[in-house]
């Protein structure tokens, strides 16, 4: 049987092969671009950060993942009753770690994941805003913020306001910064005998935590203010 003159044509020929190359390189390229434009995102709009403590009980929890604004304070300023993250190096924490710079890499790149802590970054409660007077406590045991007893209904039951005594002042551009969970709460009280007092500057504030978004079955918004809050920032204004 005679081969026709197609069959002709094509014989000894091979079937040219695909290079699978251009697929990879798109998708590579498609997954930094996707990597980038989160990193931008985080960096300017909104982050995550994992809670790493107690020390906001019961409002957070330790492995709670927020949700984190970096821009509402851009657009108003900071409340006595908000919630901020911020960078506490300076004030909280020392400025270096100590560490070698692999292992903090990869921790920073654990925190980027949301799956570990920081230790330079810290959520805490806005207690005191510059120009305040803080104290503890009055006769009944609450704070005192410019001499007027205030009510923290966010506090962790059965935790006193604190048990540590202070009477501050908070300077012009600086925080006085406070936990829920007093009893395990390393915060400004802390650092009352530490350079700058425990104050902790406007500037190093990250943004305001919006809502829990991990575990989902803690999944809420996180109000700016609390009755108790709304009611502590009236009366000391």
């Amino acid at each position: 049987m005679q081969q026709s003159s197609a069959d002709h044509g094509t014989a000894g020929r091979h079937p040219k092969r695909r290079s699978g190359f251009p697929g990879w390189r798109f998708a590579s390229l498609a997954l930094a671009a996707a990597v980038l434009a989160s990193a931008v995102v985080r960096a300017t709009l909104v982050d995550v950060y994992y809670i790493p403590s107690d020390s906001m009980e019961p409002l957070l929890q330790a492995g709670d993942r927020v949700l984190v604004s970096r821009t509402d304070y851009e657009a108003g300023p900071i409340r006595r009753g908000d919630l901020v993250v911020f960078d506490g190096r300076g004030s909280f924490a020392p400025f270096r770690s100590g560490r070698p710079p692999l292992l903090d890499g990869l921790a920073g790149l654990g925190q980027w994941l949301g799956v570990t802590g920081s230790d330079t970054v810290y959520v805490k409660r806005v207690v005191g805003l510059p120009g305040d007077k803080v104290a503890c406590c009055a006769p009944d045991g609450r704070l005192t913020v410019n001499g007027t007893a205030v009510t923290e209904d966010y506090l962790f039951p059965g935790d006193a306001p604190s048990r540590t005594e202070f009477d501050v002042e908070v300077p012009a551009g600086r925080l006085w910064l406070l936990g829920g969970h007093r009893s395990v709460s390393a915060d400004s009280r802390s650092l009352l005998g530490a350079p700058g007092g425990g104050m902790v500057p406007v500037d190093r504030v990250i943004g305001r935590p919006l809502q829990i978004i991990w575990p989902l079955e803690r999944a809420r918004t996180l109000e700016r203010t609390l009755p108790g809050e709304a009611a502590a920032t009236d009366e000391g204004q």
